[in-house]
């Protein structure tokens, strides 16, 4: 039988509603929504079934929800869902994934990653950076549009998220990010698309977000996760506490390596991909890159008591 792999979802996957049949349905889900308010201090549950929208998508509410909605389905669902072999989360996903792993408690975790959301709003001023996907192009021919887009406008533009075969984000100045997606078209690049973000992610240009969570994941205690993870910034696997600590913080000014974490696991013999939380965007990213390797797997997204019917 194949092995399982639990995914949890990053920023882009959150929604005014989120979570609400969930908790309605689910006494434990109930009580990581209180546990979540008493965490922050405000009504994140009121924001998370009520908005509005433009208040839950500002970063230091996004984040914290959709770590949320994840632990309220793993909180709920436990007893009836494979228990994983291995785990990986896209980006902020990573801190779901390491509370689902009994690594960090939620309350701690909350905390963290409001901050977080703080921190990397503050990096740098809004307008100043800029994210774009690019798509149907090889990620050599992207570092190579990168690389030009950064030599003409003399601004930072990098590789931001490696999503997927021919799905890659690039993030940085707004002008080097125009250039690249310039560079982009001259290399023969077809489809590409600003995204509607406040922050260049991912980018060197989050490195004083990077300097200010250091200490404060620094102080935090990680315990040994109860299966491996798939780190972003290195897809690599990691048990190791303080190894756990430092992914989290290079991640912030990293690139989330995405494509190579489902490589890893489909190395691992995984065949069975449950995406915990809001939206279906990383199990659609498992069965487009399964089907490319030639490789039959399942993927589920479990984001409310509907979803579990899918599991058989």
């Amino acid at each position: 039988m194949g092995k399982v792999a639990w995914l949890f979802p990053g920023q882009g996957s959150q929604s005014v509603g989120m979570g609400v049949a969930l908790a309605q349905a689910e006494p434990e889900a109930r009580a990581v929504l209180l546990e979540a308010d008493a965490a922050l201090g405000f009504p994140l549950s009121r924001l998370m079934a009520e908005g509005p929208e433009e208040s839950l998508k500002l970063t230091e509410h996004t984040q914290p929800a959709i770590l949320t909605h994840s632990t309220m389905v793993v909180r709920a669902y436990t007893s009836r869902l494979p228990k994983p072999d291995f785990a990986a989360g896209h980006s902020l996903g990573e801190y779901s994934a390491l509370v689902a792993l009994g690594s960090l408690s939620f309350t701690q975790a909350a905390r963290t990653v409001r901050e977080r959301g703080r921190a990397m709003q503050v990096a740098v001023p809004v307008g100043v950076g800029a994210m774009a996907a690019i798509l149907g192009m090889s990620a050599a021919d992207v570092e190579a549009a990168c690389e030009a887009g950064s030599k003409s406008s003399g601004k930072i533009v990098v590789p931001a998220n490696f999503n997927g075969p021919g799905q890659i984000v690039i993030a940085g100045h707004a002008e080097g990010v125009e250039a690249a997606m310039e560079a982009a078209k001259a290399l023969g690049g077809r489809k590409m698309m600003k995204l509607p973000v406040s922050a260049p992610f991912h980018s060197p240009l989050m490195e004083p977000a990077q300097a200010h969570m250091a200490p404060i994941l620094g102080g935090l205690a990680f315990a040994k996760p109860s299966c491996p993870l798939v780190n972003n910034v290195d897809a690599a696997l990691v048990s190791d506490p303080d190894a756990l600590r430092d992914g989290l913080v290079r991640q912030i000014s990293g690139a989330v390596r995405w494509e190579a974490t489902l490589a890893l696991l489909l190395k691992q013999g995984v065949t069975t991909f449950l995406e915990l939380g809001p939206g279906k965007v990383l199990s659609g990213l498992v069965k487009r890159q399964a089907k490319e390797a030639g490789l039959e797997v399942s993927a589920f997204s479990i984001g409310g008591s509907e979803d579990l019917a899918q599991l058989g």
